[in-house]
């Protein structure tokens, strides 16, 4: 009479008393849906279009709001409502745009131009200097041994180069829809930001309140580790980049470099990447450098040296500290990886997406490791038996 009742008790016993396969029949579960909804991905394509329509506001309004909440905060501790203290902040931001506008902005536009004309021309003295600091002796050696020809090769590059610089600049008709989708997604962000800075920390709860009871501390706790670690990145890195920019600028006005403030413009903004921006923005300052002489060369990584010197000694310890607890050799392949999967915008998100991914993964592991009991200590003793 008991025999029948082995199986199920063993079936009970090893599947649905064991969490461990449980898990794995609700990753299952979600995988099939995940197949089942890429059959039928017309029903959809209204959500996906909403997607794209608002990421890019939300992005752009959730890395200003990490910039201006602390600034937002400080004055409400003064007694200043936060309302006041948003419009407070706009106009600020308005006035600091205007005088960007009215003096930096026809500065810039100025060397800009002044670059673009004049590559050809850099190109050409960098092919010649390049021939000098090789020697004619050697330089003909190593052209025979390649079978190249300097000439139409440096010829083609400019030619590569300048046509590239030219259809940026004379095609920008082409790229109407996407220069107007970026436009309107600007002008929204005021709005959303708004909005974000004066119920952002209501956001949290109502999340949670959507959630069953037991889980929420640990959802809460998930939740602020997340918020910490994308503010302390998007913080600490563009006030680290604003500096680098900043010291940039002021030596290669110290050297007299030519197009300081443009290459001083393209270190900050590279230099959000970490590890890679640097070693891209170093690229025109040192045709620029080489150009002019020599010397200015010299100067040129003398500054750049310096700079780094103390970004990596003094501004980046202070600044961004270990909070990310990411290894550089980490970081450095999870930006290559998001490059070439989601191109210029994977780069840009590629950290701060892997660190809450990295987040989500560590709480779900300790979760799991709590609850299973497949890590408890106790079970090396029997191992050891």
């Amino acid at each position: 009479m008991e025999q029948p009742r082995i199986w199920p008790d063993r079936f009970k016993r090893f599947f649905l008393n064991n969490k461990f396969v449980l898990l794995l029949l609700v990753l299952l579960l979600v995988g099939l849906n995940v197949m089942v909804l890429s059959k039928i991905s017309f029903v959809l394509h209204p959500i996906a279009v909403l997607i794209k329509t608002i990421v890019l506001p939300i992005i752009l309004s959730g890395i200003l709001y990490y910039l201006l909440n602390p600034l937002v905060d400080m004055m409400e501790k003064r007694k200043i409502k936060r309302g006041w203290s948003i419009l407070i902040l706009y106009l600020l931001i308005a006035g600091i745009l205007t005088v960007v506008v009215l003096a930096v902005i026809p500065v810039l536009r100025t060397q800009i131009m002044s670059l673009i004309d004049n590559f050809p021309t850099y190109s050409e003295k960098v092919r010649q200097q390049f021939e000098e600091l090789t020697g004619s002796q050697l330089y003909s050696q190593l052209q025979e041994a390649v079978n190249i020809n300097s000439q139409e090769w440096w010829g083609t590059i400019t030619q590569k180069a300048t046509e590239i610089l030219n259809s940026t600049w004379s095609k920008v008709g082409g790229f109407l829809g996407a220069f107007t989708e970026i436009v309107l997604s600007i002008i929204t962000v005021p709005f959303v930001l708004f909005y974000m800075l004066k119920d952002g920390k209501k956001l949290p709860r109502k999340i949670l309140s959507f959630l069953p009871t037991q889980s929420r501390s640990g959802i809460l706790h998930v939740l602020q580790d997340i918020n910490h670690q994308i503010s302390s990145f998007i913080r600490g890195q563009i006030i680290v980049s604003v500096c680098i920019g900043i010291l940039l600028y002021i030596g290669y006005m110290i050297i007299g470099l030519d197009y300081a403030l443009i290459l001083a413009i393209i270190a900050s903004f590279t230099s959000v990447v970490p590890y890679l921006g640097p070693a891209i923005a170093i690229t025109p300052a040192l045709i620029v450098a080489l150009v002019t002489s020599p010397v200015m060369l010299l100067k040129m990584v003398a500054v750049w040296t310096i700079v780094q010197l103390i970004e990596g000694k003094f501004i980046s310890p202070q600044i961004m500290g270990k909070t990310l607890k990411i290894h550089p050799i980490t970081i450095i392949f999870v930006i290559l990886t998001a490059g070439n999967m989601f191109g210029v915008v994977g780069i840009l998100l590629a950290v701060p997406g892997y660190a809450v991914l990295k987040v989500c993964v560590t709480h779900i592991f300790e979760w799991f490791k709590n609850t299973s009991g497949l890590y408890d200590p106790s079970n090396d003793g029997h191992m050891s038996k």
